[in-house]
C-alpha cells in the first residue's frame, strides 16, 4: 500500500467570484454576476487566513475574479488555482458530485414560486406516509422563518411542515417530540425515491424542539437523502481499489453512503473539525479522506450574515493550518468549495461562483483555471488509482 494519503475538503459556499456562466442563475431576479462570497467578505472587513493565504488563497480570487481581497495578499507557497462547474445547477450535490469526477448529466427539477407549490401527487404521497389530512407550508420558504410561522399549527395538527427553495430540494420540518425524529427520518426516506424519480435532488428532514414562536430552533439532526451519483466518484473508485476511504459531515448523505468504509458525523463543524484533525494523525496509507464543512452556507451564508461569515472563515483557517501541521511525507491536502452563497448579495440563495483550489503537501505550484472534475482526478492520481470517468489531473 503506498504511503500517500489524501485530504479533500470542501469548505461549504466559500466561492471566489468569476462564474462564465453567472448571469444565468438568479437571486430574487438578479443575476449572480459579479457575485463573489471571499471577496466581498474581506472588501467588508479584511480577513486574517494566514494559512490559506500561504497556499495562495488570496491568489485564487485574483485569477478567478479579478478581485483583490483585502488581508489575504501573501504570495503563494502551496498548489492553487480555481475551479469553474460545468453541472447546470449550484447546489450541493452538483458541486460535490462534479468535484468527485461525475458531472451532473440532467436538468434538475424544481419546483415552483406558487402557492401550494407541490403538485398533487406529491402532497397526497406525503400525506399517506405521514399519516395526516395534511401539510402545512407547501411553499418557497427560509428554513428557520418557516418554523415560527408554521410551528404552533404543526404541533397541534401532527401536520409536517413540507416546503422548498430554488435549489431540487423538497425540505420536511417536524417536531423532534411532538412528530418524533425517527418519524421523520422515515417519512422522508419514504417520499426519497418518488422525488428522486423526478430527478429531485435531495429531500432533507429538518427536525426541530421549542414549544411556541421565538422558541423554535432546528436541531442538528439534519439528515439528507439525495439522488444517487450518476457515475462512479472517487470514492466508490478507492473503495473497489481496496483502499479505505473516510467521509466527514454531510458527504455520506451526498454520495448516498456510496463508497464509504468509515463515517465521521458530528453535532457541528467543530466536531467536525476534530474528527479532521485526528485523522490527520491516524489515516491509513493509502487512504482517502473526504469532508464537508456546512455551517458558512448553513448558519451565515443563506442568513446573509457577513460578520458571523468572516468568523467562520477565520475559525476554519485555524483548523486547516492544524491539519496541515500533521500532514506527513507524501500527503496531499486540497481545500476547495462546492459553490458560492455571498452574503453581501440580493436574495437568500446560493450564488453561482467558480471557487478556490488550495493544495498543501506537494509545493508550490500555480495550477491556473481548471474544471470541479479536475480536483478528483488529481486525488486520485495522487493515490495511484484509476481515474474517474470525468476530469484531468493538474499535479
Amino acid at each position: 500500500m503506498p504511503d500517500k494519503r489524501a485530504f479533500l475538503i470542501v469548505m461549504d459556499s466559500v466561492g471566489i467570484g468569476g462564474a462564465p456562466d453567472a448571469d444565468r442563475f438568479f437571486n430574487d431576479g438578479k443575476p449572480d454576476t459579479g457575485a463573489n462570497t471571499l471577496g466581498h467578505i474581506a472588501q467588508a472587513q479584511p480577513l486574517r487566513m494566514p494559512n490559506l493565504a500561504r497556499l495562495g488563497l488570496g491568489a485564487a480570487i485574483r485569477l478567478a475574479s479579478g478581485l483583490e481581497a483585502p488581508g489575504l495578499g501573501a504570495a503563494p507557497q502551496g498548489l492553487w488555482g480555481a475551479a469553474t462547474e460545468m453541472s447546470k445547477g449550484k447546489d450541493t450535490p452538483s458541486g460535490h458530485w462534479e468535484i468527485a469526477g461525475a458531472p451532473v448529466p440532467w436538468e434538475w427539477h424544481y419546483f415552483p414560486k406558487t402557492i401550494p407549490a407541490f403538485p398533487p401527487e406529491v402532497t397526497a404521497r406525503l400525506c399517506e406516509l405521514a399519516g395526516t389530512e395534511g401539510i402545512l407550508a407547501n411553499c418557497h420558504a427560509s428554513g428557520t422563518q418557516v418554523i415560527e410561522d408554521f410551528g404552533e399549527a404543526h404541533i397541534r395538527t401532527g401536520w409536517p411542515i413540507c416546503y422548498t427553495s430554488v435549489d431540487s430540494v423538497l425540505q420536511i420540518a417536524a417536531h423532534e417530540k411532538h412528530f418524533g425524529l425517527d418519524r421523520l427520518l422515515a417519512l422522508c426516506q419514504s417520499i426519497a425515491p418518488m422525488l428522486h424519480d423526478m430527478r429531485l435532488g435531495r429531500v432533507i428532514a429538518r427536525p426541530f424542539i421549542g414549544e411556541r414562536p421565538g422558541e423554535f430552533k432546528r436541531t442538528p439532526n439534519r439528515r439528507d437523502f439525495a439522488i444517487a451519483p450518476p457515475s462512479d466518484t472517487i470514492l466508490d473508485i478507492a473503495e473497489k481499489s481496496g483502499r479505505l476511504t473516510h467521509a466527514i459531515g454531510k458527504i455520506g448523505d451526498i454520495f448516498s453512503h456510496r463508497g464509504i468504509t468509515h463515517l465521521h458525523k458530528g453535532k457541528s463543524d467543530a466536531d467536525l473539525s476534530d474528527h479532521l484533525v485526528r485523522l490527520g494523525h491516524e489515516a491509513e496509507s493509502g487512504s482517502l479522506t473526504f469532508a464537508n464543512f456546512v455551517e458558512f452556507d448553513m448558519n451565515f451564508g443563506h442568513r446573509r450574515d457577513i460578520p458571523g461569515y468572516a468568523a467562520q472563515l477565520e475559525w476554519f483557517d485555524r483548523v486547516a493550518g492544524r491539519l496541515i501541521d500533521c500532514l506527513r511525507p507524501g500527503d496531499l491536502a486540497i481545500f476547495t468549495a462546492d459553490h458560492g452563497n455571498d452574503p453581501s448579495w440580493s436574495g437568500t440563495d446560493h450564488t453561482r461562483e467558480r471557487v478556490p483550489v488550495l493544495g498543501a503537501g506537494l509545493g508550490q505550484k500555480a495550477i491556473g483555471q481548471v474544471g470541479f472534475s479536475d480536483i478528483g482526478a488529481s486525488v486520485m492520481a495522487h493515490l495511484d488509482l484509476p481515474a474517474p470517468q470525468h476530469g484531468r489531473s493538474f499535479l
